[in-house]
């Protein structure tokens, strides 16, 4: 009888998956769950002895079951995976993958759907998170919610969203749903930018939006404006674009420095399209009211990042709220892709096609 088939699930923080991985017969599968998440194999932070480790960890496994962007796989990772002959991802695309390199070997990559939510790929759960971050930054929820459990009160005061502008950066799905919400809950002027967002095309998406293309003074519902006016006109700034080569580090000091003291700014989308060193200068100085952000250039945070602190806030600096990358991270979402995984593994190993193929 042959040895069972070695089995790798990555970056389950929470545990999920271990009870859909119990559908798999043990005398064919021998699965081994790893909730740590080492650092990537292509940051250049990383030093060789964790690409060793990376390569240690991962060099048994057969099938390899990993969190989308959690642990990139570049070509060089791949190379030295020899036993690799299956990737399962979540989500139906996943950017840390460098597929030329996976299918120069033959070794299928196959995304998961998001069955809670069909057709979102998550964006609904990170389209909730994202507005009640913006909430939470504007009344300092966070901040009264630590002063009240360590025996203290008010902090500062609140502010209101009713008639301020939001700014998207990017009007794609995410950025529109958010900007729906922020307009229709609070009454806020939506202003957009993005490298090739024209007018015509954010009418379009207002209409689509189910909305007027103008209101009844003439103005526009989602008004393109340029990258300059956004950042210094909008009381709230948030990042709705994709991670690419071209996006990345769009945002450094020059784009902070435009924006209003009063400012306020989120990051749900990508950590890297970020300068962060950039941003952490412009908090430690204070110079906007706050940022609240759910993605950071190194996932997880590293014990030591100055953004473990509790003292934002005090001594000039910003207010800074934190989550840890939970944009969509929902129970039922993540129970449905691994139930996907499962079902996948078991077809590529009874010879049967794969469903959601990557290339």
């Amino acid at each position: 009888m042959s040895p069972p088939i070695k089995v790798a699930v990555l970056d389950d923080y929470q545990g999920i998956s271990e009870p859909k991985f119990k559908a798999l017969d043990p005398a064919k599968f021998q699965v081994e769950f790893f909730k740590d998440t080492l650092r990537p194999y292509n940051h250049p932070d990383t030093t060789q002895e964790v690409k060793d480790a990376l390569v240690k960890r991962l060099e048994p496994f057969t099938v390899i079951s990993t969190m989308r962007e959690r642990t990139p796989f570049p070509r060089e990772l791949i190379s030295k995976l020899p036993n690799l002959k299956l990737l399962l991802t979540t989500g139906n695309r996943n950017l840390s993958l460098d597929l030329e390199a996976f299918k120069e070997r033959g070794i299928p990559v196959v995304g998961a759907m998001d069955k809670a939510h069909p057709g979102s790929v998550g964006s609904v759960s990170t389209t909730e998170h994202c507005v009640a971050m913006i909430l939470a930054a504007t009344r300092n929820i966070a901040q009264d919610d630590h002063a009240v459990k360590s025996g203290g009160w008010q902090t500062v005061p609140a502010v209101s969203l009713s008639g301020k502008t939001f700014g998207t950066v990017g009007l794609g799905r995410l950025g529109i749903a958010v900007a729906k919400i922020m307009h229709l809950a609070f009454g806020m002027r939506i202003i957009a930018w993005s490298p090739n967002l024209t007018q015509e095309a954010a009418d379009e998406k207002a209409q689509a939006a189910g909305f007027p293309v103008e209101n009844d003074k003439g103005e526009k519902t989602f008004k393109v404006v340029s990258e300059e006016e956004l950042y210094r006109t909008a009381d709230v700034a948030s990042l709705h674009i994709v991670l690419s080569d071209r996006s990345r580090g769009s945002v450094a000091s020059k784009q902070l420095s435009w924006m209003k003291p009063s400012a306020i700014f989120v990051n749900t989308s990508r950590g890297p399209l970020v300068v962060e060193k950039d941003l952490l200068e412009a908090l430690e100085q204070g110079k906007i009211r706050a940022a609240a952000l759910d993605v950071f250039d190194l996932e997880p945070l590293p014990l030591d990042s100055k953004w473990r602190t509790t003292r934002w806030g005090e001594d000039g600096r910003s207010r800074v709220l934190l989550t840890p990358h939970m944009g969509y991270v929902e129970h039922d979402t993540l129970e449905g892709w691994y139930e996907q995984q499962v079902e996948n593994i078991q077809r590529w190993e009874k010879g049967e096609s794969l469903m959601l193929s990557l290339y």
